[in-house]
Parts: C-alpha cells; structure tokens; sequence
C-alpha cells in the first residue's frame, strides 16, 4: 500500500531512492518522464497530434523538457513553451534536460501561445516546491494555460495547486494529473477535483519500503494491496464458516434498502443472512430474496450472529431499535444511514456503540454528525480525532473514500467511478462490509476488501451502463470483482 507523504518530504524521499539505488537524480527525473511518455503514448484517443508543453526553470519543467525529447522522438509535434525568461537559471537537472531538447522542438515563449494551435497541451510548469502566494505572472501563465479548451494533462500536480491543501487561487484545470510515485494529498481531496482531473500514478520505480521511511498517517489502497487482506477458506468450509449475519433495515416504504444490502452480503459470500423489518413487510423480502430469512423485533436473538448492520432504510425514528441493538451485542458492527443520523441526534449513544464498529457517512450525514466543516483536511483531522477517542473506524464516502481506521492511520481508496452516485449504492456497501465481518474479517481488513471491491464493482457496472447505472446493476457486479481479484 503506497504512502502518501507531504510535499515537502518527496526531495528527501528523492534523495533516499537515489541513495540506495546507486542513481542520479537525472535518471531518476528521466524514468519519470518516461512513466509519463509511455502512458500518453498509449492513450489512443489523443491520436498523433500537436503538443504543446509548459515548463518551468525548476524540476517540474526539467520533466516537462524530458517529456517534450520523449514524444519528440516518437513522432509528436511538440512545441515547448518556456515559462522564465531568457538566463533565468534553471535547476540543474532541468538544464540538463533542457539543453538534450532536439531540434525538432520548436521553442517559444509562453507569451506566444495560442490555444488554437495545438490538439493536447502538458502543464510542467509548477510541481510540488510550491510555497507562498502565486506571483502576477505565475498568475498569467496559469490563465494562458486554461484558455486553452482541450486535453490539459498536469505533470506531478496541476501548476498553482499546494501538494497538501486546497487551493486559495486560479490554478491549472487538468483533464488528467499524472503524479509520480504516489498521489499527492490534495489530488485526493473533493474541492481539487476541479483541478486534478482523472488521477493517474506513473511508477518511476520508488519502492513501497522506501515511501514507508517516512512519516505519515495517510495511505493509498490499490487493486494489487486487496488479496492479501482476504481471508482463505478449505474446501470443507460451510455456510457456518461463511458467517451469519443480521441486518437492521428497511421500514415502510424503504424496504428496497433492505433488499439491497441482504442481497450484496450474500453476493459478497456470507453463509447466512437475516433481516430484521417489521412484520407488516415480511412478503417483500420474502418474495424477492428467498435466500434471506426474515426476524421481528420480538423474536431475536442477537448473540447467534458474527455480525450486525444497522441502518439501511431503517427510519430515523427507530431510536429504541438501534438502542436495543447496541445494548445486547458487543462485537464490531457496521453504521450506516439512519443509524447515523440517529446518532447524530441522540449523541449519548455513541459511547454505547461496540469498540472496532465501523460507521460510513457521506458528506452530509458526516457533518450532521461532526458538525460543518470548512475543508476535506478538516474533516480527516476530525474523523482522526474522533476514531482515536471512541476506537471506532471511520469510512468517509466519497470520491477516493477515505478509511479511518481506530489507530490513526487514513487509507484513500483508488476505485470507483462518478456512476456510482445514484440510490442505494451505500446500501449495497452495507452490505458487503457486514458480510466481510460476518465471515470472520477484522474492521481493518473488512474495510479494505469491502470498501476497494465496492468500487470495483461500480467500475465494472458503470463502463457497460454509464450514467444508467444503478445500485442493483454495482451488486450484480460484485461476483466480477473476485474473479478479477482471483479470489476464490
């Protein structure tokens, strides 16, 4: 799983790669260049077109110049547009690079450029060493740049933006960042999503161990970290083994709540599955999904289930419901929806919810239970704060969902698409965790699987239905998941 450390600490991070890998710092910013060069060269829809390349004096242009000898070379008409002026001392890897550009590459003053002369542009002008207020010109090359209408694609970081933070000024609008080694904060932040585009991480060859050197609280969860959290079951397992689980959903008119989640917890492979509705809706579940049992509040037994969700379609007047729940089980559950806005309403019951359970708001039911907050970075310190003080996990839904985990540590997750926002969707991701519980997964590892194969999920139903997708069409894609996985 890839760290992600701040801005400051990637030219000690640099330095500790080159260091044990006995290179230069050249060859380091040319591996980079490459990363970059291979995949917009494999990008069949820009097609062989006019590039236009903004770089600046420091590092950030060095890779800028790398890239324009790169495409140069494989047949691109590349112009590279200077962001300093003439005997501005570049740093020195970018004046190496700078003096290998070829002839080819036709040089020019940014002041020189128009739009409508070129098909794609590049955005190496500022990286990661920004500090302090943009000058007036940094301010018009920034401008130029987003006059321009087509692809933009940022080197490292859109020029303007902080690595850390968000962004107080005009900065660049990329279609696509392409960030080396590992996505810098504030590409994972919604208020920069503006900015940032489709996020891309180049490999350049730092590795996991190298980025783990250094502190920080933050990780990014990729496809190849899932497997190793998964739990492996013999061929003598049965559907005990698989887990029984309980989930508290659905109400009048809500049922479909119900419905989706208890389906998704089967999908994702629990051996048993229990809804606890009320009586008066038993034929919907019943009738609909006959893999399901149905319970009514009189009649359960919660100490016979290894795992417990709450919340689906629930009603937010069920308070007695969702306290009869924390006051006979013990062991981590999963919060969800009306459970958390109920929460947010009858605070006294936090403390009653079981050390290890995991509760997963969206943006609104986040603020309605941390109150508003003004920045994502506000709302990661809170969320820390609060699952340090409760041990409780945390998940934040979103865009690149955030995992807060009980001991401090924040994983953005990396799948996903913007198809996913429709009904139900959380629902279905209810589901799926509880079931992860159910069959006998810690919090941590239950987040993970369930969180990174709930996007996956909305990935592969998405690229077939686009913006028809609904929540039914993510649970139908979760058998998909494990096969791409190889998880059997």
């Amino acid at each position: 799983m890839l760290k992600i450390i701040k801005g400051s600490d990637v030219r000690h991070l640099d330095s500790l790669h080159i260091q044990r890998k006995g290179i230069s710092s050249l060859l380091l910013m040319e591996n980079a260049a490459l990363g970059f060069a291979e995949w917009f060269n494999s990008q069949s829809y820009l097609g062989n077109e006019r590039v236009a390349v903004f770089c600046g004096a420091g590092n950030n242009g060095g890779d800028g110049f790398a890239i324009a000898r790169l495409l140069s070379k494989l047949g691109w008409k590349v112009t590279l547009f200077t962001c300093f002026e003439p005997g501005t001392l570049l740093s020195p890897d970018a004046k190496s690079n700078f003096d290998l550009v070829p002839s080819a590459v036709r040089l020019q003053s940014w002041k020189e450029f128009n739009p409508s002369s070129f098909d794609v542009l590049i955005d190496a002008y500022l990286g990661v060493g920004l500090k302090g207020e943009l000058r007036k010109e940094a301010k018009d090359i920034i401008q130029a740049i987003n006059s321009f209408q087509g692809q933009v694609l940022s080197v490292d970081v859109p020029s303007g933006l902080p690595s850390d933070s968000n962004c107080s000024w005009e900065c660049v609008r990329a279609s696509h960042t392409l960030t080396f080694a590992f996505p810098k904060l504030a590409l994972l932040f919604p208020e920069n999503a503006q900015f940032t585009g489709e996020l891309v991480v180049i490999d350049i060859g730092i590795e996991d161990s190298e980025l783990m050197e250094i502190d920080s609280d933050y990780f990014f969860l990729q496809k190849k970290d899932v497997p190793n959290y998964h739990r492996k079951f013999n061929r003598f397992a049965h559907k005990g083994d698989f887990g029984k689980i309980l989930l508290v959903a659905g109400s009048k008119g809500k049922m479909g709540a119900a419905y989706l989640s208890a389906k998704s917890a089967l999908r994702t492979g629990s051996g048993l599955v229990t809804c606890l509705i009320p009586e008066s809706e038993r034929f919907i579940i019943q009738s609909s999904l006959p893999e399901t049992m149905v319970v009514f509040e009189d009649q359960v037994d919660y100490s016979k289930f290894d795992a417990i969700g709450v919340g689906p379609g629930l009603g937010i007047d069920s308070v007695e419901v969702l306290e009869k729940v924390l006051d006979n089980y013990s062991s981590p559950m999963v919060l969800d929806a009306d459970a958390l806005t109920i929460l947010s309403k009858h605070k006294n019951l936090i403390k009653k919810v079981p050390k290890g359970s995991i509760l997963t708001p969206h943006l609104s039911e986040f603020e309605r239970l941390f109150g508003k907050t003004d920045s994502h970075l506000e709302r990661l310190k809170i969320a820390k704060e609060f699952c340090l003080h409760y041990s409780l996990n945390v998940l934040i839904k979103g865009a690149n969902s955030v995992i807060c985990l009980v001991d401090g540590r924040q994983i953005f997750n990396s799948s996903g698409s913007r198809f996913m926002a429709t009904a139900g969707s959380g629902d279905v991701l209810t589901g799926m965790l509880t079931s992860f519980l159910g069959q006998g997964y810690s919090p941590e590892q239950a987040l993970i699987c369930g969180v990174f194969q709930h996007g996956l999920a909305g990935e592969i139903a998405g690229k077939e239905k686009l913006r028809s997708t609904i929540a039914s069409d993510i649970l139908e894609a979760i058998p998909e998941t494990f096969k791409q996985l190889s998880i059997s």
